[in-house]
């Protein structure tokens, strides 16, 4: 059987809507974070998500010293923050608010946030599949950030919703 070519396949994937988070760590009282796409939910008991992350990244080298990884899960406005971090720059957290929820950075405005500890670590060609243990989570209302033919977004009913608020409601039934 051939290989199938990278180029069709990053296409194939470039169509798949995927969250946009950011997987942070800390070592050593310094912050590690880069954008991740690769993120979903994998079980109830335990409560187990799964992230993917290039192997001989500098992130991955952090998680694997410290054992634990934060995942921000985007707010549909941070697309910017989004960007900062999927850059090759030297200290992607210099003049971006952040602050430490449970030892892990975490970034105010995501709809999202997950505390996790690294519960299996499996090698999936050139990434490493990290199942993380989650230890802590926080939801908000604020839609996400997902990311899908190669363009920031959100699910378009999800800011429709956010329009009417409960006021709107009662003056339609009012009236």
């Amino acid at each position: 059987m051939a290989d199938m070519e990278p180029e069709v396949f990053k296409r194939l994937m470039a169509g798949v809507p995927a969250p946009v988070t950011i997987v942070t760590a800390l070592t050593d009282g310094k912050a590690h974070g880069a954008t991740v796409s690769s993120f979903a939910s994998l079980s109830l008991d335990p409560p187990l998500i799964s992230i993917a992350l290039i192997e001989g990244s500098g992130l991955l080298g952090q998680i694997r010293a410290s054992g634990r990884f934060g995942v921000n899960l985007l707010g549909y406005r941070q697309t910017d923050l989004a960007l900062i971090f999927a850059s090759k720059s030297v200290d992607r957290f210099a003049g971006v608010p952040w602050h430490l929820e449970r030892g892990l950075p975490r970034f105010p405005g995501c709809a999202s946030f997950a505390a996790c500890d690294v519960h299996e670590e499996v090698k999936g060609g050139d990434h490493a599949l990290l199942f993380g243990r989650v230890t802590y989570a926080h939801s908000s209302d604020e839609p996400p950030l997902v990311y899908t033919a190669r363009q920031f977004g959100t699910h378009s009913k999800l800011i429709e919703d956010r329009s009417h608020t409960i006021g709107d409601v009662i003056v339609a039934c009012a009236s």
